[in-house]
């Protein structure tokens, strides 16, 4: 048996195959929205700040924001996502890697 089968990794990464799916672009970001989502919702937890709330400072409605906060509506744009992250007293980070 070879060391890799040993240690439980047969063929390439999966990075590897959803290249190979021509896939990898559209599932990262969708990767990415998702865990902003979930991220801007546990800030709004922590800070106890409901969507009513939140929708006021940002002076929207409700339903746009949970556009903003769906993990599948990847089109959100920057300055939404900063003005959210405002509203419950955080920052957006985004870096190139």
């Amino acid at each position: 048996m070879n060391k890799e089968r040993e240690k439980g990794h047969v063929g390439g990464s999966f990075s590897d195959f959803l290249k190979e799916q021509g896939t990898c672009e559209e599932t990262t970001q969708q990767a990415v929205k998702r865990v902003i989502a979930h991220q801007f919702a546990a800030a709004m937890k922590e800070s106890g700040i409901n969507k009513i709330e939140m929708a006021k400072q940002l002076k929207t409605s409700r339903s746009q924001l949970d556009r903003l906060l769906d993990p599948e509506n990847d089109k959100v744009t920057l300055a939404a996502l900063s003005r959210a992250a405002k509203a419950i007293g955080r920052s957006l980070r985004l870096e190139l890697q």
